[in-house]
């Protein structure tokens, strides 16, 4: 029986990129074994033209993939991870893989997870640093031993131990998605870091990825800010966990690793 899927994507001020990802989303091949069931934008108060554009789009995007087109918009710019969790609320399906509007990571790298998926894992992520992805364009020398450092910083801090926390190419099961999902606050740079430690904490095995990814230089992420930001929101990931805001019982871990847990 085929696993059923919902693409998540979200938007912050796109209109100069959004043709890309329509066209992706137009002439993507979803593999046999998948079937495409919604496609959901979530618009994070853009300012420019991007609801109006998704919006023009979306029967051309449903004759093409027969999937539903879903537009979720508020008004208030409130961070990346804000709207994946919203988007997320939106999403039934078997898995919901969420990516960036950029395509950074083509659709056609899905065919990569199918194997997991058939075998049930609840969290797979892409990585372009196992050694083993393809980067096609290589982000600028800065912003790689940035990336490199964020990365020894959220394994250190958070003792989750992936590659690549901020590869925008993640796929959840629906029991994993509630479970993750309904309980991150982290609404800006660090949702990454945050929504892995909470599958590792919950039990859930996270399984990686080599996928092929090409830099974007038009990337809207400010290291002026992100730099501290991110570590500061490292550091509330661990104070949530240390005051239990998090809610994870250790009969809910236990139960994620029997298989016993419920939807």
């Amino acid at each position: 029986m085929n696993k059923t899927i919902t693409f998540l994507i979200p938007l912050y001020n796109e209109e100069k990129r959004l043709g890309k990802t329509i066209t992706a989303l137009v002439n993507a091949v979803i593999p046999a074994e998948l079937k495409l069931e919604k496609i959901i934008f979530v618009n994070d108060g853009s300012t420019d033209n991007t609801a109006e554009m998704v919006n023009d789009y979306k029967s051309i995007i449903k004759s093409a993939t027969g999937a539903k087109v879903h537009l979720v918009s508020y008004e208030k710019n409130m961070g990346k991870g804000y709207a994946i969790k919203t988007g997320m609320k939106c999403s039934d399906s078997d898995y919901t893989l969420f990516f960036d509007a950029d395509m950074a990571t083509p659709i056609s790298e899905l065919e990569k997870f199918i194997p997991f998926m058939k075998r049930e894992d609840a969290v797979i992520v892409g990585t372009r640093k196992n050694g083993k992805s393809t980067v096609v364009k290589h982000q600028p020398k800065y912003r790689e031993l940035l990336g490199r450092m964020y990365t020894l910083l959220s394994q250190t801090i958070l003792n989750t131990w992936v590659t690549d926390f901020t590869c925008g190419f993640k796929a959840f099961s629906r029991e994993a998605k509630v479970d993750i999902f309904t309980r991150s606050m982290i609404d800006r740079w660090g949702y990454d870091s945050e929504i892995l430690f909470l599958a590792k904490k919950l039990g859930y095995k996270i399984t990686e990825k080599a996928v092929t990814w090409t830099d974007d230089r038009n990337t809207k992420v400010k290291l002026s800010s992100a730099v501290f930001t991110s570590l500061y929101e490292l550091l509330k990931i661990r104070f949530y966990e240390l005051t239990g805001k998090y809610n994870i019982s250790y009969a809910k871990k236990l139960a994620v690793r029997l298989g016993l847990a419920g939807n």
